[in-house]
């Protein structure tokens, strides 16, 4: 549950005192999603996730319920692997009081009736169409993407969902100017640290205890998070800059 900070006021404060900074929802995420970013708020907005008021200077100003909004938004990309624009469709008909179920968004197993979820943990895929929609990019940028190898099909043509988060990041680096091209030595970082951990969890993967072995995947995201750390810290003192 997040926790909206309390002003300790009575009921007759003013509603813009009781409106938070950007920054102060950074805090208020960060416990339940410590990898969420300002830059990720802002993308958010962009998108017509969240809509914060704005201040006559041009500040964002967002209230509790703008909060959790954000929060929603997060545990079903975090938690359900949902592109945007379904989250957006889903928020929608919440607000116009339908029932609104989450989508799924992966393929049902064999055997399965595509409306019937799958039992049990499954790696949730999405379809090429799904990819363009939710990035909202055409064909051709989709294909410079694919040519650098920051986003890769899998064997039958669909996407894992982790492409939904890197396509978004390519997109708003590149309203910065990053071009595809440039994140090839990103792309080529991360396959290296991607490798030093895969060479770590190695032998839990091959022992012959079933319990150390399903350990490897936890071990796995643990080295996954520690490294992201690393690199994010890396690249803050290389350009001399800290992120709230």
């Amino acid at each position: 549950m997040l926790r909206t900070p309390s002003g300790g006021a009575g009921h007759g404060t003013a509603a813009t005192d009781r409106l938070m900074s950007i920054g102060t929802v950074l805090n208020v995420l960060r416990d339940e999603f410590p990898e969420v970013t300002i830059s990720k708020i802002r993308f958010l907005e962009s998108e017509g996730l969240i809509e914060p008021q704005r201040t006559p200077s041009g500040y964002r100003k967002f209230s509790a319920h703008d909060v959790e909004r954000l929060g929603h938004v997060l545990r079903m990309q975090r938690d359900h692997y949902l592109p945007l624009k379904v989250i957006r469709e889903h928020l929608e008909a919440m607000e116009r009081g339908e029932a609104a179920p989450l989508p799924a968004v992966g393929r049902p197993r064999d055997g399965e009736a595509a409306s019937e979820p799958a039992e049990g943990p499954t790696a949730v895929r999405i379809g090429r169409a799904e990819l363009l929609a939710a990035a909202g990019v055409d064909e051709a940028e989709l294909a410079e993407w694919e040519s650098y190898g920051l986003v890769t099909p899998l064997e039958d043509g669909v996407y894992d969902a982790e492409a939904v988060t890197v396509a978004a990041l390519v997109t708003e680096l590149g309203r910065f100017g990053i071009e595809p091209r440039h994140l090839r030595m990103m792309k080529a970082a991360a396959d290296r640290e991607a490798g030093l951990v895969e060479q770590v969890v190695a032998p839990l993967k091959r022992h012959r205890n079933p319990q150390t072995r399903a350990h490897a995947q936890a071990r796995a995201k643990e080295l996954a998070g520690l490294t992201v750390k690393l690199h994010a810290a890396l690249v803050q003192t290389a350009l001399g800059v800290r992120l709230p």
